[in-house]
């Protein structure tokens, strides 16, 4: 069995077309289908089934897949250590988040990052399944939401927090310790859209509680949701280390109650994966910035016990 055969099959499984398998590696469908056969023989058994034009996996290619996959993942690891040893703090930087405020969280690090690492290309991945991309190796780690449950990932806690709902300073519930969360859906909500982490802790909330919440202004910008709060024009529901990052005497913070709603942010990583230094590096810079700035609140002893 050769990387090369293993390289063919990957296309292949990936195009699930032999023809565009072959062009994408740039070589004849003959030799791409040679090379399969040969594959095929030496395991003894069908890789694929083909089904007129169509082609797909026997449950033999579906075993190889998964390990070719650990295969190349390992090849490009060890690619990675002796290109660091030899390049130093330089090459990409991959980093994921979910969409909405982890993503301003992990965007307002670019600045420190890059003035201590310049020669590091950082891109910044907003994603709904950031868990999938650092599994396929797209990304070097991300910053996400509990529960990740897989064992092929290394999990790093960052903090854990409350939700709070956000009105302006002057707003007549602007002196209240807590508010009850059926008390909310009276309230002119304005509201990250459904895509967004935040507004799916809501939605699952209400959807617990029996309620309904139906914001009358939803929007991707949280500059927005802060302006528009501070105005009075309504409130929001927002976590604390977004509103602790956005805090500046113009709005109110009030504890949601019954239920209350809180998670744990943590980064994740493959645990397959070579993680360089330039990552490792950003990693650190997060968790004390987390911690400088206090982001997050006491783990509940609910939490703690569960």
């Amino acid at each position: 069995m050769e990387i090369r055969q293993l390289e063919y099959f990957q296309a292949i499984c990936e195009e699930l077309h032999f023809t565009r398998a072959a062009d994408k590696l740039n070589v004849t469908q003959p030799t791409l289908s040679h090379q399969i056969k040969s594959l095929e023989d030496e395991i003894g058994t069908p890789l694929f089934d083909r089904i007129g034009k169509k082609i797909a996996l026997t449950e033999a290619g579906k075993i190889l897949k998964s390990h070719t996959a650990v295969i190349f993942n390992a090849l490009q690891s060890a690619k990675d250590q002796m290109n660091e040893l030899q390049s130093g703090d330089r090459g990409t930087l991959a980093i994921g988040s979910p969409p909405g405020e982890l993503n301003h969280l992990v965007s307002s690090l670019l600045v420190d990052f890059n003035q201590k690492y310049p020669n590091v290309t950082v891109k910044i991945v907003e994603s709904g399944n950031v868990t999938e991309k650092v599994l396929n190796n797209e990304l070097d780690a991300a910053v996400t939401i509990l529960p990740v449950d897989d064992d092929r990932l290394d999990k790093i806690p960052l903090y854990f927090e409350q939700f709070y709902l956000t009105v302006s300073s002057s707003h007549e519930l602007a002196q209240r310790k807590e508010i009850s969360f059926t008390e909310v859906d009276r309230l002119p909500l304005i509201l990250l859209p459904g895509n967004h982490k935040c507004r799916q802790l809501v939605d699952a909330t209400c959807r617990m509680t029996g309620k309904q919440m139906t914001p009358f202004v939803e929007t991707n910008s949280i500059s927005t949701i802060f302006n528009l709060v501070k105005s009075g024009a309504g409130v929001s529901i927002l976590s604390k280390s977004l509103i602790d990052l956005n805090r500046d005497g113009a709005i109110s913070a009030i504890p949601i109650v019954n239920p209350t709603l809180y998670r744990q942010i943590v980064i994740i990583m493959n645990k397959d994966k070579f993680l360089s230094h330039a990552a490792r590096a950003f990693i650190s810079l997060l968790q004390q910035f987390v911690e400088n700035n206090k982001l997050g609140n006491p783990v509940p002893h609910a939490v703690l016990e569960s």
